[in-house]
Order: structure tokens, then C-alpha cells, then sequence
């Protein structure tokens, strides 16, 4: 079938509007028309690190939208179904068994490569093939091929642009607190980083009962999101002498207990570290550079954990109800962090988030 997607043709290169083939699905294969798909920071910073050998290529992996076709062997998903798209995972390794679908054996095969496992792609152009099939998904289109371990059947009364999200971005920050750190009053924690991975993570704390959270960010007008959000905010470049890290100190009584990173920036990373208490945990969660410098001596003599995290540690068919659960409870809210775009305004979208004019964009056909 012929369908529309946001191609980006070689590595670094813009978003451009293009049709191309869509195979049809195979057995195991679910066709889902796509309504909205968020942007997230993974989309855009492959686009620049892939070889050119990886491209053309169709990225988006927060897709959000309804059934159309089901392979004959897909089970629990029917057509007209509502879904979120998410990463996939194959459920039958160790690590799956586990409950660890992050870590699965077929993560780089089934998420990153742009084929299915027999070297098939499911988007052609001119009989050449485009590379897709990102997170089992390629959502910056208006179809994608997905899997049902990929497939999170939703309530349809729920608006899709709206909880596209959920798919990675808030499930990776909301499930870094809940699945790794679970804060109690007595804890506290200091993000570094107010997109929307580190808003879902504030969210997620100050639902949880976290005693202190503290927001670490350049941009005023997220760090005003974080302080809504119940977070005590600092902006470094307001601090004159004072070092963020003793500032993060004297906010949280001497260190704080967790801290999350996302900028994927070493020395912001370092400060992260520093900032923790005695036997504190860092969760690194940006994808950036390839080492990071820490502090040796404070990691030795304080019995520090730094750590990375998939996803928060979330399996999607469990997170994602979760998540939207305690959205109805009242207890998760980050809908205004969504700003929706034309998919037309995909660049647009790209440099407000960027800017700050936008924490979260979403894409809408």
C-alpha cells in the first residue's frame, strides 16, 4: 500500500513528507493507522549518529492510533483497537522472562537496525528499500507495521495526541522513580534535565510521596513547569559562587538520595553524581556521548551507584495502564506538557523543543 512518511534521507538530514510502500502485514504483523507520534530526543539524535548506510529511514516511536489490519497470528488485538505504540521485545528470553523486556536478546535487531530479523524493510521507494521498523514501529508516518508485544490496547474514549507519549518519554522518567527508586517521605531526589523525560519523572515522585524533589535546568521556562509541579528549582547559571552541586546539598540536607540525568552532558553528569548523599543512586538516561567523566574518589569513598536505565525499567504492557490509571486518578498530570504540531510543521516542532517553547510535541495527521 501506498502511505506517507517523514523520511529523513541521510544522516543529520531534515524531515521531509514523501510517499512510499508499505508492505502488508505478515501473520505476525499488526497495520496501524497513525494518529499522532511524539517527538523524542532518541529520534533526533540517531538521525544525526546512524551511518549513511542506515538511510533513507523512517523514524517516530511514540506512535498513538487505530487498528486496521491484524496478521493471522496476532492475538488480544482487533481491528478498531485504540493503541500505543512502544519498543519491542521478544518475551521469550532469559531477560523477558525476567520481566526485564528492556534487555531482551533482540533489543538492537527489533529497535534499531530498520529490518525485520529475516533483513526484510517494510517500507520500499521505487523498489529500494527505506529503513524503518524503529522500536517495531517507525511512527513518523501515517501507517506503521507493529507487533502485539508492541501494541498497548488503550481506551478509546482517550485522546491520542495526548498520551502518545506514554509510549517512551513518560514511561522512561515515570518509570525510573516507580520501578527503581519507589521514594518514600523520607527521600529525596534532584533531576537534571526538565524535558518531558525528567517533568515525568517530577510527576512521578511528588505522586509517590518523595519528600524533596529538586528540578535542575538552564531554561526558565521549564524550571516555571518543574515549580508547578511541586519541584524546588535551580537554575546554575543564577547561582553566582555557589555551586549547583552545594546548592542541591543544602536543599536536600546533605545530598540527595536519587538523581536522574537527561541531558547526556559529562560535566552535568558528574554534578549528578556529586550531588548525591552517602550510597545515593544516579540514574543516567540520555543518549549522547560515549564516556562520561566521574568522580572517582567521591564514587569509592561514599559507596555511590551509577546506573543507566531502558525505559525505566517499564514493560509497556504494564507501565502504560499504569501510568494512564493514575492519569485518572489525577495523579499523573503531564497533559499540558504536550504540544500538538501538523505533521507539516515537523520541523517546526523540532526547533521549539529545542528552544523551550515546547516540553513535548506531538505530531497529528
Amino acid at each position: 500500500m501506498k502511505t506517507t512518511v517523514a523520511i529523513v534521507e541521510s544522516p543529520g538530514g531534515p524531515f521531509q513528507l514523501v510517499e512510499v510502500d508499505l508492505d502488508e502485514p505478515r501473520a505476525d504483523e499488526v497495520l496501524v493507522r497513525i494518529v499522532a507520534t511524539g517527538v523524542c530526543h532518541t529520534d533526533l539524535s540517531l538521525r544525526d549518529q546512524l551511518p549513511a548506510e542506515m538511510f533513507p529511514r523512517v523514524f517516530g516511536h511514540e506512535g498513538a492510533g487505530v487498528v486496521e489490519q491484524v496478521g493471522a497470528d496476532v492475538t488480544g488485538i482487533a481491528v478498531g483497537d485504540h493503541v500505543l505504540l512502544s519498543f519491542r521485545s521478544c518475551r521469550e528470553c532469559q531477560m523477558c522472562r525476567d520481566g526485564l523486556v528492556g534487555y531482551c536478546d533482540n533489543t538492537l535487531m527489533y529497535n534499531y537496525m530498520g529490518f525485520r530479523m529475516d533483513g526484510s524493510t517494510t517500507h520500499q521507494r521505487d523498489g529500494a528499500p527505506v529503513y524503518g521498523s524503529f522500536f517495531g514501529q517507525s511512527s513518523m508516518a501515517k501507517h506503521a507495521i507493529a507487533y502485539a508485544d508492541n501494541c498497548v490496547v488503550i481506551d478509546p474514549d482517550l485522546d491520542l495526541a495526548t498520551v502518545a507519549p506514554y509510549g517512551c518519554g513518560f514511561q522512561t522518567g515515570a518509570g525510573t522513580v516507580l520501578n527503581i527508586f519507589d521514594p518514600g517521605p523520607d527521600d529525596s531526589l534532584v533531576v537534571f534535565g526538565c524535558g518531558a523525560v525528567g517533568l515525568a519523572a517530577i510527576v512521578a515522585a511528588r505522586s509517590a510521596g518523595c519528600g524533596t524533589v529538586v528540578a535542575v535546568d538552564l531554561m526558565p521556562s521549564r524550571l516555571e513547569v518543574a515549580a508547578g509541579f511541586g519541584a524546588v528549582v535551580v537554575d546554575p547559571s543564577t547561582l553566582g559562587e555557589q555551586s549547583v552541586v552545594e546548592r542541591v546539598k543544602e536543599l536536600t540536607g546533605g545530598g540527595a538520595s536519587y538523581a536522574i540525568d537527561t541531558t547526556a552532558v559529562s560535566g552535568v553528569v558528574k554534578q549528578a553524581q556529586q550531588s548525591l548523599r552517602i550510597r545515593g543512586t544516579l540514574v543516567a538516561l540520555g543518549l549522547g556521548p560515549e564516556e562520561y567523566t566521574i568522580d572517582a574518589i567521591d564514587l569509592l569513598q561514599n559507596g555511590k551507584i551509577i546506573r543507566s536505565s531502558i525505559e525505566g525499567e517499564s514493560d509497556p504492557q504494564e507501565m502504560i495502564p499504569r501510568l494512564l490509571a493514575m492519569r485518572a486518578a489525577g495523579d499523573f498530570g503531564v497533559d499540558d506538557l504536550v504540544t500538538t504540531y501538523s505533521f507539516e510543521e515537523i520541523e517546526k516542532a523540532i526547533a521549539d523543543v529545542a528552544s523551550g517553547a515546547a516540553v513535548k510535541p506531538v505530531l497529528v495527521w
